[in-house]
């Protein structure tokens, strides 16, 4: 089940991947403080990185935002400003959640 789409940002390097206004929250219920999330990263070619990455997500100013995990998922996989993440609500391996991602180059 997607939970949201967006086309990244320079903002979301530097304060964190907030999510858009039009996300669907449900899979990620009502919660306070921060939660964590057991994430598969795949390409758009299909391919993962070896291990399920932790992103913490928190509310920030009444909006969710991805913080510790996104960053690392943003340097590993070599992201910019630009490129497209779609992130799922997916049950695999122990990963409750898998974000694809999309470059532009």
């Amino acid at each position: 089940m997607e939970i949201f789409t967006k086309k990244l940002t320079p903002i979301d390097f530097d304060r964190g991947l907030v999510l858009p206004p039009r996300s669907n929250l449900e899979p990620l219920q009502h919660f306070q403080g921060t939660i964590e999330l057991s994430t598969i990263v795949e390409s758009a070619a299909g391919t993962r990185l070896p291990e399920p990455v932790t992103i913490h997500c928190s509310t920030k100013s009444g909006s969710l935002v991805l913080k510790r995990g996104w960053y690392d998922i943003a340097r590993d996989v070599g992201l910019r400003s630009g490129d497209t993440v779609t992130f799922y609500q997916e049950v695999n391996g122990g990963a409750r959640f898998k974000l694809k991602v999309r470059n532009v180059r």
